[in-house]
């Protein structure tokens, strides 16, 4: 196995095959299984951190034949270790994973050249999932991200995302509405936000909103509170994240889409989900939307909430007694390979439930497990995380 190159040339193969793929479609399909093991290699090579939890599973390149069988580091390990090849001068940027204030969050160091990759594989996929045919019109957008902007939140990798997408794909300076509170939690201005409903419906011009789930439960009932409903023009959609985490009243995916739509004016249509985790560099969508200018929606109001990575990823459920892989419609632990995460750990075993369906998979919650700490880390790497499944 090759294990002599460099991580920035394994990242410039992919950045532009990232850019070429979604663009101009027909590419070659990409060759997973063998980039992933020469990932694998070179992690663990240059990955300290991530090569104790491989040996402690007796996992080595010259034992790993499939993709499916390299070691997946739990979400966990990157609350206690540094999961990461970065020395420490080379680290620009660290995301941190959301949560309360009580918990200790993940940390996933980025260099400057990482950030670059994290940057074109969101824009990639971002793209042709919520705004298709972009590249025919060249007409850029405008949005609204229901977040405090990246000076008040520079540790989210969500809030850079936005700032990215909106750098990419829309007009002017990133428009940013939400604020850090006094406690650190999330906080909207909502009169700043009501402007900018306020100007699209002027302009005529469609909004693309993008945020997390409380924060368009806290829009949507500000607005029943003052009795207002917006009518943003047709072509506006938004892209919720999911995620509470306490910071608001909880509500079923189709309720909140269905406020959304009564209250802002965006049919069920033009919403889609977003998955995504500060672990990783790619991001998972539902169905794509229909281009901005296009009046008349290809899809129903029952849209699947079936997410799919983009084709540099996989997604695995996996069972927690066994770790092998689910049978079609059945629930188990979600599992992520991003081939974009180049400088930490391209396996990432994650905490949420899934059911496996649709080609992509179904997020269903949190898993309940006790979160193992220290030593007991490299147990971790090599089983299953313990659970509680519903019934």
């Amino acid at each position: 196995m090759q294990t002599d190159f460099q991580p920035a040339e394994f990242a410039a193969e992919l950045r532009d095959w990232f850019r070429r793929s979604v663009r101009d479609g027909g590419q070659p399909p990409l060759p997973f299984e063998s980039l992933a093991l020469r990932l694998f290699g070179l992690q663990f090579t240059r990955n300290a951190a991530y090569r104790r939890l491989c040996e402690a599973r007796h996992a080595t390149p010259d034992r790993i034949r499939l993709w499916q069988d390299i070691p997946a580091a739990p979400t966990v390990a990157f609350k206690e270790l540094e999961i990461t090849s970065l020395t420490p001068g080379e680290r620009a940027a660290v995301f941190h994973s959301s949560g309360t204030a009580t918990q200790k969050p993940s940390r996933h160091f980025h260099s400057h050249e990482s950030l670059a990759l994290y940057e074109v594989s969101l824009a990639a996929w971002f793209q042709p999932h919520v705004l298709p045919g972009w590249f025919e019109r060249q007409s850029f957008v405008d949005f609204l991200a229901l977040t405090p902007p990246p000076a008040e939140a520079p540790n989210s990798s969500l809030v850079h995302m936005f700032a990215t997408v909106q750098r990419e794909f829309g007009h002017g300076e990133p428009v940013f509405t939400g604020r850090r509170g006094g406690d650190g939690s999330w906080v909207l201005d909502f009169e700043r936000t009501l402007d900018r409903l306020h100007q699209s419906e002027i302009s005529g011009q469609p909004l693309v909103i993008l945020g997390t789930a409380f924060s368009f439960v806290h829009l949507t009932d500000e607005l029943v509170r003052r009795g207002l409903r917006a009518r943003l023009p047709a072509g506006s959609r938004a892209m919720e994240t999911g995620g509470y985490k306490g910071r608001s009243r909880e509500l079923p995916r189709a309720e909140l889409h269905e406020a959304i739509t009564r209250n802002l004016g965006i049919p069920a249509s033009h919403l889609v989900c977003e998955y995504g985790m500060s672990e990783l560099s790619s991001q998972a969508y539902t169905s794509s939307l229909t281009p901005i200018g296009n009046s008349q929606s290809a899809i129903s109001n029952s849209r699947s909430l079936v997410l799919r990575f983009p084709p540099w990823c996989r997604a695995v459920v996996v069972s927690p007694e066994t770790g092998r892989e689910v049978s079609e419609g059945e629930t188990g632990l979600l599992r992520v390979f991003d081939l974009a995460n180049v400088w930490s750990v391209m396996a990432i075993q994650a905490e949420d439930l899934a059911v496996r369906g649709g080609g992509g998979f179904e997020l269903i919650g949190r898993a309940t497990a006790a979160e193992p700490r220290g030593c007991s880390l490299m147990a971790a790497a090599a089983v299953p995380v313990p659970c509680s499944l519903p019934q």
